[in-house]
């Protein structure tokens, strides 16, 4: 399979100039709408991103599907063929929430899945105009200046971890046990937006990240592949292997293996 690279990355470059970077901090009440509560959200921003790009590929990659998560809330049907076809699967705006209350930490996330799990992927910032992108060969972090290669950070004492765990996702006894579990870690918190925690993660700025319960392919995959390509380790809190296929259980990424064994211990209640 060849993929057209430079389209897709053109493709996410006009989305983000024509649809998203417009409305950042400009979104009006009737450019906002809520899916499965007032914490989940969906914008002109997202909807209008994801039309532009499939589009775009459409175009460039004709027979290629792409299935995104604003589709996915139209189609539930979509969710189930992103573990099941060769697909590219799209994060229009990720950090959503972040978007429309006018916080700068948002993405646009994209990856080319086979057999559930991703073999090229785009980490996209329209503000800043890079993105991080990975496959076999590695992950690296393209600006404006060139692109460099990216390694998460050395193994170090539960003392000195820094990581993200979205503890509100969590409910009842798990989030009780989500906000206990790190007490003695030197900090953990939460940025609202899967792209850059992956992004902190795999340029070795931070230690581990867990997700929430459910696992949304268009969230992770993309995610997943770059941290395992930058030296991390990424899978199910479970062990298991990750998979745009599974629906159910939190991911840990960690940027080595004694790190991911350690918080999977420390957060054993999230499995």
């Amino acid at each position: 399979m060849t993929i057209p690279k430079e389209a897709i990355r053109a493709a996410v470059q006009e989305a983000a100039r024509k649809a998203i970077l417009p409305r950042f901090r400009q979104l009006t009440a009737a450019e906002v709408a809520t899916k499965t509560g007032p914490q989940d959200i969906v914008t002109a921003a997202d909807l209008e991103s994801e039309a532009l790009i499939t589009e775009a590929l459409a175009r460039e990659w004709p027979g290629m599907a792409l299935l995104g998560e604003e589709g996915v809330a139209r189609d539930a049907s979509l969710r189930e063929r992103m573990g099941q076809e060769t697909c590219v699967i799209l994060d229009p705006v990720d950090g959503t929430w972040n978007f429309a209350a006018g916080l700068g930490l948002f993405a646009v996330l994209l990856a080319v899945v086979q057999e559930g799990r991703a073999v090229w992927g785009m980490n996209y910032d329209p503000l800043l105009g890079d993105w991080i992108e990975a496959d076999a060969e590695g992950a690296f972090w393209v600006t404006a200046q060139g692109r460099r290669r990216l390694q998460t950070a050395p193994a170090k004492a539960a003392s000195q971890l820094i990581g993200y765990v979205p503890h509100g996702l969590f409910a009842g006894a798990q989030r009780r046990a989500s906000l206990l579990a790190g007490e003695g870690y030197a900090r953990v918190t939460s940025l609202r937006c899967a792209a850059h925690e992956y992004r902190m993660l795999v340029s070795g700025q931070v230690d581990f990240m867990i997700s929430g319960p459910v696992a949304h392919p268009w969230d992770h995959a993309a995610g997943v592949l770059a941290v395992q390509a930058a030296g991390g380790v990424a899978r199910f809190l479970d062990g298991s292997d990750y998979t745009t296929a599974r629906r159910e259980g939190a991911i840990l990424a960690a940027s080595s293996p004694e790190v991911w064994a350690q918080v999977a211990k420390d957060f054993a209640a999230l499995r």
